[in-house]
């Protein structure tokens, strides 16, 4: 569904479409001084408008194909690392070694290692002297998961008993998915750039002070205003037409 901004925009470049048709039909009797509102330059303007929006129309869809790609592969990886905690946890690795390992999984996984403290025991810990203070263990960002990913299976790779038989569960198969996911996040980030610099350069257009589509067509809108007068027909005309900023 197209949402109410990009709907807006493209509003905004109908509406002076008919401002031009309007003026156009004053015949002679437009004739601005200003170049910017002489016809010529107005639908050159609303021809930049055009494809300024179909830049960002084109963007769209790449964008939200790239983040739909990645939400797939990276769906399944909390049941995963689980698989991985167990793998480890049924060998003969110390306690430690676990430790470590479940760590890097809980970060993965957005969970706290150790259970949010109550405030009894964070009343009973400041009565002994001892901190209270509690570090969020959620780091769920893309970025972050592929690098707690990634020092995972640097973990991994070092446990010597850590030899699986299952080739999803092998260091070498999940090298291939960690590479896999890291590609589709840097899709993601290429795609959500040309999609920002395509908005950047649409906004130029429509709505920079002075020269953009918005501002030239409250100026057209002046000037039939001082030409045919405040209470004319033909102002009537082209003060219904309506123009709007839209946030980006």
């Amino acid at each position: 569904m197209t949402s109410t901004s990009e709907t807006g925009h493209a509003k905004n470049v109908a509406n002076f479409d008919q401002l031009i048709a309007t003026v156009i039909s004053f015949g002679t009797q437009y004739k601005p001084s200003r170049t910017e509102l002489q016809i010529p330059a107005l639908q050159a303007l609303a021809a930049s408008a055009r494809a300024s929006l179909n830049k960002v129309d084109t963007a769209l869809p790449a964008y939200k194909n790239a983040v739909a790609a990645r939400e797939v592969k990276f769906s399944p990886l909390s049941k995963l690392t689980t698989r991985l905690l167990n793998t480890v946890k049924s060998t003969t690795t110390t306690v430690a070694v676990d430790d470590n390992v479940k760590s890097l999984v809980y970060k993965i996984q957005g969970a706290k290692a150790t259970p949010k403290l109550t405030e009894e025991e964070k009343t009973a810990l400041a009565a002994e002297g001892k901190s209270t203070k509690e570090i969020s263990a959620s780091q769920m960002s893309y970025d972050s998961r592929l690098e707690n990913l990634n020092k995972l299976l640097l973990q991994l790779g070092s446990i010597p008993e850590y030899r699986p038989n299952e080739p999803e569960l092998q260091v070498a198969t999940l090298r291939q998915l960690y590479n896999d996911m890291n590609t589709l996040n840097t899709t993601v980030v290429t795609a959500q750039t040309a999609l920002d610099n395509a908005r950047i350069a649409r906004n130029e257009v429509l709505y920079k002070e002075i020269n953009g589509l918005v501002d030239i067509a409250a100026d057209a809108k002046t000037y039939v205003k001082a030409v045919f007068g405040a209470s004319a027909p033909q102002f009537r005309q082209v003060s219904k037409i309506k123009f709007n900023v839209v946030k980006p």
